[in-house]
């Protein structure tokens, strides 16, 4: 749960200004980033999918996110994740469990979405590919290329709406050759969020396993 976590996380958010030298793709990348820093808040519900033909592998969920500068509520597969700017939590009701841990800046497992955003922006090369009408919407694709050589991911192909600059979707192809693909069906902004949204109540949970990491 948690690497699918920051993977989504991380893809939604992606929004950053690359460290490699101005193009086009830069360029846009900065235009969706000042986009979405100017909200006070987004809400985004999305389609997940993995498909592996290796492995004869296919599945698809959906999930949304919530996010407030460094905090985000993500809930996805049943399980909640929670950030409340310095606490980890994931709540899962099957099991009923919750795992808590303290958020360390130092600690490379623990990622918010501000961190991801710097390891996108360290970790690949980006240029602009195809564009496609999709639903009367015109789509530009930017292409993003892992510097690390022996890194995992393969490409991921970021699908941006020319007209909002709202990222559309995304499309990441493992080394395995599996794919994850990623689908915004609702981008909302300056929603009327409540400071409880991103408060864990420890008292709704009187029956679960508190497994305190640290």
């Amino acid at each position: 749960m948690k690497k699918l976590g920051l993977i989504i996380i991380g893809i939604l958010m992606m929004t950053g200004a690359m460290a490699q030298s101005p193009n086009d793709a830069n360029v846009l990348l900065d235009e969706v980033s000042a986009k979405v820093d100017s909200y006070d808040n987004i809400i985004i519900d999305f389609k997940y999918s993995l498909e592996n033909p290796a492995e004869n592998v296919k599945h698809e969920t959906r999930g949304d996110v919530s996010l407030k500068g460094e905090k985000y509520v993500l809930n996805i597969m049943g399980t909640t994740r929670m950030f409340d700017g310095k606490k980890l939590y994931t709540i899962i009701p099957e099991d009923e469990e919750i795992n808590i841990s303290t958020y360390n800046p130092e600690d490379d497992q623990e990622i918010t979405p501000s961190k991801m955003l710097t390891f996108y922006n360290e970790g690949y090369k980006s240029k602009l590919g195809k564009t496609q009408d999709i639903k009367g919407r015109k789509i530009q694709y930017v292409k993003l290329t892992p510097i690390d050589s022996n890194a995992e991911i393969k490409d991921i192909l970021l699908g941006i709406d020319k007209q909002t600059k709202h990222i559309y979707n995304l499309v990441q192809t493992q080394e395995n050759g599996s794919t994850i693909t990623i689908t915004v069906s609702s981008f909302k902004t300056n929603q009327p969020l409540p400071e409880s949204l991103f408060q864990f109540k420890e008292d709704r949970y009187k029956d679960y396993y508190i497994n305190r990491l640290d």
